[in-house]
């Protein structure tokens, strides 16, 4: 195979245990049930708050309070450490969720009398005689271990870098070929032209770089000295750049974060290593091209420090027409700076716990305590069907494929080897670098390697998604937006296929956002966003979709729309579903028992769909759910 193919704070960094988190501490994949509220926006979410921040294009979702679901959890006294830890090892050490029989646990009898009210999008408190009944057991969904064959073949057609012929004897170093610096590729520090009328005796950017961060691997480091090793290659940004962020992480350092002062050198020396770790051109993933690219988890690990302390030249400017206007944001120093709002600056410091734990793994050596220093692969894969391509949603006879369904769980932990889905922003990774706080920042912060996808993915078009395959889990969270705070380590016990890479698979698909909630129902909308899914559906292997209410939150989409949209496209990528409702028993009671009618009346694709055209002319006045019941159980049904 070819490789083408193939001060106080400000100068001290002393720990002071803090045990009062003010985040949820429910953590992530092991929700309670929730009650119903209503949010100030009046748009019937629950207690999780908006984000009022609207400059940065990264953000356009950071308001989102309920794409999890749409009831959230009220915001809760904060635990013990003691509960918190005991949580976290609920986490690590899952009790089963199935029972003998093969159902989930967390599911109920189902009542089908159609007397039921409906409860609509705006998250009506369910009945207390609602019982979901049995759903498709959870262990019955194909997984990347059932397909390991197909996925020892996934990297033919990648640009792979690191060599081949080294891996197959069991050594991953990278692979060597000539560098460039154009608009294909991404611009490297390191590579960056000494500017013709610069005087050879004057260091070039890169030197300077190098002399700033060897700085840092000497002796103890305060945040500050991180501060002015940062500004020294980024002058042009003195006024513009603040780091309290960074700065509010250190006053309030945790005793499991006390090694910062020890930590810093170490991500230094690993921005450092950046020439000897990237040995050939990294290509961009450009719209409407599908294209692949692998790395190692070293060589990712490298990037992202070099993003820490802001060396990549050129995307520091997403103005438009500036150079990367159509890329995300790649350094950190949006993450480090000032929030006016006391609660956002805590937020961005729980980040930065997350972060600095995932740089805390990777530089560990062999022979400290609990190393477990990464040593595989991932995989980036931008995939583009042109239009003529993506189904006619008029002719697809297939039926709706197999569901199970929760108010209990998660993507992320039930929804191991699964195809799993990120709410994404079409801007990669939304504003996990900002103040954004849901499901996706949430996803990259619990695998940090995903943050470096925004280094070379340009935004998504509406016929395009990003898989990743192989990524590692490092972080346990609790909460959700406000609520948000860093519980522990994960210790990620995820087999790896033959390539190294863990059987995680992640896509990325980006919703539409909905003004104006009418504008959903539309015939274009509809297509939209089922071509959108499919999009991130399609492809081998088939293992289960493990998705939920996709879109729902500040996006406006109606969750039981969404629902069917998801569903259809999982039916004509011939892929089963695991959704999680996240809390919201009614919801799954909805779906399910939709789902049902629809396989009982041997509704297709097709038939759905033209249900779906004919709602948009009705949606003022009821509900799609109980539309489509009506017609589905009409005697005359023109189906």
């Amino acid at each position: 195979m070819s490789q083408k193919e193939s001060h106080g704070v400000r100068g001290c960094l002393n720990p002071s245990y803090n045990n009062g988190n003010t985040g949820d501490q429910s953590l992530r994949g092991n929700p309670t049930n929730h009650g119903s509220s209503t949010d100030s926006a009046g748009k019937g979410n629950a207690s999780q708050p908006t984000s009022t921040e609207t400059a940065g294009k990264e953000d356009e979702k950071s308001s989102r309070p309920t794409e999890r679901g749409r009831n959230q959890a009220p915001e809760k006294t904060p635990l013990s450490s003691e509960s918190a830890r005991s949580r976290y090892d609920d986490v690590q050490n899952p009790k089963p969720t199935s029972s003998a029989s093969g159902e989930s646990s967390s599911n109920w009898h189902m009542d089908t009398s159609d007397s039921s009210s409906d409860a609509s999008s705006s998250g009506t408190k369910p009945k207390s005689w609602i019982q979901l009944g049995p759903t498709y057991p959870l262990q019955n969904l194909k997984t990347m271990q059932n397909y390991a064959t197909e996925f020892d073949k996934k990297l033919t057609g990648h640009i792979i870098m690191i060599d081949m012929t080294y891996f197959q004897s069991g050594v991953i170093v990278p692979y060597q070929c000539s560098h460039v610096w154009d608009s294909n590729h991404v611009k490297l520090p390191h590579l960056y032209p000494r500017p013709a009328s610069q005087h050879h005796s004057v260091l070039s950017r890169w030197e300077a770089t190098c002399q700033a961060l060897r700085k840092l691997t000497k002796g103890k480091n305060s945040i500050g000295d991180v501060e002015s090793v940062i500004m020294s290659y980024n002058t042009n940004n003195k006024d513009k750049w603040t780091f309290d962020a960074l700065y509010r992480y250190g006053e309030r350092l945790h005793a499991v974060d006390n090694n910062l002062h020890l930590l810093i050198p170490k991500i230094a020396k690993l921005a450092l290593e950046l020439p000897d770790l990237i040995k050939q051109p990294i290509p961009l993933l450009r719209q409407q091209k599908n294209q692949a690219i692998t790395l190692s988890q070293q060589q990712i690990s490298s990037l992202l420090a070099n993003a820490f302390f802001c060396t990549f030249p050129h995307r520091n400017n997403t103005k438009p027409g500036s150079e990367y206007a159509n890329f995300p944001t790649i350094n950190f120093s949006s993450l480090f700076a000032d929030e006016k709002d006391p609660e956002r600056l805590q937020q961005k410091a729980e980040k930065l716990r997350a972060i600095f734990h995932y740089f805390n793994t990777v530089t560990k050596e062999s022979h400290e305590p609990d190393s477990a220093k990464p040593d595989g692969l991932v995989s980036f894969e931008r995939i583009s069907i042109p239009p003529s391509q993506l189904p006619d949603w008029n002719k697809k006879k297939m039926p709706l494929r197999n569901l199970h369904i929760s108010s209990e769980g998660s993507i992320e932990k039930e929804g191991t080897g699964m195809l799993q889905v990120d709410f994404a922003s079409k801007y990669i990774g939304g504003g996990v670098l900002k103040s954004g706080l849901v499901q996706e920042e949430i996803l990259f912060l619990m695998s940090p390697e995903l943050i470096v996808a925004r280094l070379f993915t340009e935004k998504l078009d509406d016929n395009e998604c990003l898989k990743i395959t192989g990524p590692q889990m490092y972080n346990i969270t609790a909460g959700y937006s406000k609520t948000f705070s860093w519980v522990g380590p994960y210790n990620d016990c995820t087999k790896r296929d033959i390539w190294k890479r863990r059987y995680r698979q992640i896509v990325a698909i980006d919703a539409l956002d909905f003004k104006n909630p009418k504008e959903q129902y539309t015939q274009e909308n509809i297509k939209r966003e089922l071509n959108k899914a499919f999009v991130g559906f399609h492809g081998n292997p088939k293992t289960a979709i493990a998705t939920g209410n996709w879109g729902c939150g500040a996006f406006n989409g109606d969750p039981k729309l969404k629902a069917l949209i998801q569903l259809m496209a999982a039916a004509v990528a011939e892929r089963d579903m695991a959704y999680f409702t996240f809390g919201n028993k009614h919801l799954a009671f909805e779906i399910q028992r939709m789902h049902e009618i629809l396989t009982t009346n041997n509704v297709t694709v097709d038939k759905l769909y033209k249900l779906l055209k004919e709602f948009g002319k009705h949606y003022s006045t009821t509900d799609v759910y109980r539309f489509i019941r009506e017609k589905v159980n009409h005697k005359n049904s023109s189906l």
